[in-house]
């Protein structure tokens, strides 16, 4: 049920009753209007960790990718609180144009991944993405379990769906900026997500070529 405060004063108090908690860590900016996210659950936050970790480890902890997880993310640098949001997990690329600005990145990501919770409204995101530049998106369903990867058109500046994986099919799906291949599998606990190196990424290297999330 979504709630909307039109009273100023309980606004700023609950503004501020969320700083002061922490809870505020995954609110967003939409244009103006302030959204309120639940903090994740426990499994949320298994696989946000979990995917940052498997990356760091594909690209190796030297490397000049920018990986990182529940960054700010918005179009501009003045006023940037009124339109930002938090993807789980973002790649920045060496060479990508947006600007580190210390408390939020002015510009997209190469690749971000949405883990979905009840009610946080991650599809709405995928204009907003599209708009900052992000060239992929991932986001991982969780009711039911399924991953759906986005890819940026460049002539529509929008989001295409590029495939869908789901437990019940063993569809894998490439992506198109990181030397990975993704898709959902059936595990004893709950479905996980899989990472895998591409072929030609995995014949040089000795090291693992595949990551259980």
């Amino acid at each position: 049920m979504a709630v909307l405060v039109t009273d100023p004063d309980l606004q700023s108090q609950l503004l501020a009753d969320r700083q002061t908690s922490g809870a505020d860590r995954y609110d967003e900016v939409w244009d103006g209007v302030y959204m309120m996210a639940p903090l994740p659950n426990n499994e949320h936050q298994d696989i946000q960790a979990d995917f940052v970790a498997a990356l760091k480890e594909i690209f190796g902890w030297d490397h000049a990718a920018r990986i990182c997880a529940g960054v700010n993310v918005s179009d501009r640098n003045e006023d940037w609180t009124h339109n930002y949001r938090c993807p789980d997990v973002v790649v920045f690329l060496p060479g990508n144009p947006a600007i580190d600005r210390g408390s939020h990145w002015q510009g997209g990501p190469d690749f971000l991944v949405e883990i979905v919770s009840e009610a946080d409204r991650s599809e709405e995101k995928l204009p907003f993405y599209a708009s900052v530049g992000v060239r992929e998106v991932l986001l991982i369903d969780r009711n039911p379990w399924k991953l759906e990867l986005y890819v940026l058109d460049n002539l529509t500046r929008s989001f295409r769906l590029a495939g869908t994986s789901t437990p019940a099919a063993d569809v894998k799906l490439e992506s198109a900026t990181l030397p990975v291949v993704f898709e959902i599998v059936s595990s004893h606990s709950r479905p996980r997500v899989r990472l895998s190196l591409i072929p030609s990424a995995a014949a040089t290297t000795a090291g693992r070529a595949s990551w259980l999330l």
